[in-house]
């Protein structure tokens, strides 16, 4: 819906179908664009949030108490490094999704190495160790599996419950 005196406001509103509660976004564009490209900007805004929430969980993004801009930006700056490498560990960790575009949903084998899981990896080789690294592993490939079929169940279940009219 338009608002205001020009065509280039709008009033994005989506409702999501499990809990029915309404999202609202304000958008302006410098020209006129269709209401396809807004929800698909609207959508991009959603993953670059969730990647700012994964960078204060995993690196530490928000965890800094600087008086000035330069400390500021080398704590951002190498936060979002470690954060890049992470990622990118969990990118090469990945299989091909050629090979299978369905595994992740449809297998009972672990889910793919997430940045979570690969930063507590990683964590373990600057602690003295307490387990053995086969321990740590069989460890790891274990709660994987689990999340596989948690990840399954709720898939399951969001399939056969009925959707929200």
């Amino acid at each position: 819906m338009s608002i205001g005196a020009e065509d280039h406001r709008h009033l994005l509103v989506r409702r999501n179908p499990t809990t029915g509660e309404l999202a609202f976004y304000l958008c302006w564009s410098p020209r006129n664009v269709p209401l396809s490209e807004l929800v698909r900007v609207a959508g991009t805004r959603w993953s670059i949030e969730e990647c700012f929430q994964a960078a204060k969980g995993q690196v530490g993004l928000d965890h800094y108490q600087v008086r000035n801009w330069t400390a500021w930006h080398r704590h951002i700056t190498l936060a979002m490094l470690a954060l890049a490498f992470l990622a990118a560990a969990a990118d090469d960790a990945r299989p091909s999704r050629a090979e299978d575009p369905n595994r992740p949903t449809r297998s009972s084998e672990p889910i793919d190495l997430t940045v979570p899981e690969i930063r507590s990896l990683i964590s373990v080789l600057f602690r003295p160790p307490t387990r053995s690294l086969s321990a740590l592993l069989n460890w790891s490939n274990w709660r994987r599996s689990h999340q596989a079929l948690a990840r399954h169940c709720h898939y399951q279940r969001r399939l056969s419950s009925p959707t929200a009219a």
